[in-house]
């Protein structure tokens, strides 16, 4: 059973990580903290050593919800097209997924921290790097089981399957127009059908 200090920890990484992906690290104040959580800045800085780590674990929180979500669309039973059009079913409906949190945090965090916040900038290549992975070795284990054929490597194409996905989210993010999304993943479907399927 978690301590109480342990639930605090957690209480406010939870309430903030939405603060932080919708108005991103400089965009969020101290005072937006200790008014979404109800807590003074000195019990927020007496569970994290400053803003930074706050924010970093904000992002973490909602790394961690996106992979798990990631990994329960790829690891069902079928095969390599199954996984990956499971995927792309997921991505479909993304912004109801991503609504709680504020919005895409690969996208929104990626974005913010790219001029100014290494760490936070480290953290959304990881998991861009991680996301992309869980896809080439759908790919990699497709083409070892003879279901698909690949114009290039696994790695290859999930960086390319990927990059269209993160681009249509932040076209339908820009623009508040789901249909870039929708558009692309049903175009993405197309393109395996037709490229990669045996």
């Amino acid at each position: 059973m978690p301590t109480k200090a342990e639930r605090t920890t957690a209480y406010i990484i939870e309430t903030v990580a939405p603060i932080f992906n919708k108005h991103g690290y400089v965009g969020t104040s101290m005072n937006d903290l200790t008014e979404a959580t109800g807590l003074t800045k000195g019990a927020l800085y007496g569970n994290f050593e400053n803003k930074e780590a706050l924010a970093l674990s904000a992002f973490q929180y909602n790394s961690t919800l996106l992979l798990k979500a990631i990994d329960d669309k790829l690891n069902i039973e079928g095969t390599a097209l199954q996984k990956l059009f499971s995927l792309t079913d997921f991505y479909r409906h993304y912004d109801k997924f991503t609504a709680s949190m504020g919005g895409c945090p690969v996208l929104n965090v990626g974005v913010d921290a790219n001029n100014n916040n290494a760490p936070l900038k480290a953290a959304t290549n990881e998991t861009t790097h991680t996301i992309e992975g869980k896809i080439a070795l759908v790919l990699e284990n497709g083409v070892k089981n003879n279901e698909i054929k690949l114009p290039v490597t696994p790695l290859q194409f999930a960086k390319q399957f990927y990059t269209m996905i993160q681009g249509a989210i932040a076209m339908a993010t820009i623009t508040s127009d789901k249909k870039y999304l929708i558009n692309t993943v049903a175009y993405l479907d197309v393109l395996v059908k037709k490229e990669i399927k045996k």
